[in-house]
């Protein structure tokens, strides 16, 4: 069976899903100030890396785990709405690039594994 990485058309899908998802991240006033200062080329890349991990593509991500690199966040106030927003927005970037409902949802399952440790628990 393929995997969701494969199911979603591997590289050129993750790239470019999180490239509207970072478009709509950082209009987004729920969170996009925790995107203040970032240098968002190196986010982009750090996060297509970490999605291409997460949904069975290859393992090329070499950046923290979700906990500590999410700590500084955390302390700035990052909540259980933020990662709700996050997700939200990650779907809507699906959606937008005409994923299939079934696939999206496998997308936000993902995710949601990782609330826990995203938000420092």
């Amino acid at each position: 069976m393929p995997t969701l990485y494969e199911q979603l058309g591997g590289s050129a899908a993750v790239e470019a899903a999180v490239d509207v998802f970072y478009r709509k991240v950082l209009i987004d006033d729920r969170i996009s100030r925790f995107f203040d200062g970032v240098d968002m080329d190196r986010q982009i890349a750090k996060q297509k890396a970490f999605l291409t991990m997460a949904f069975g593509g290859p393992a090329n991500y070499t950046g923290q785990d979700m906990r500590r690199g999410h700590a500084h966040l955390v302390e700035r106030g990052l909540n259980d709405s933020h990662f709700d927003a996050v997700v939200e927005l990650l779907g809507a970037s699906l959606t937008e690039l005409g994923v299939a409902p079934d696939l999206i949802a496998q997308v936000a399952a993902i995710a949601e594994s990782t609330r826990a440790d995203v938000l420092g628990r």
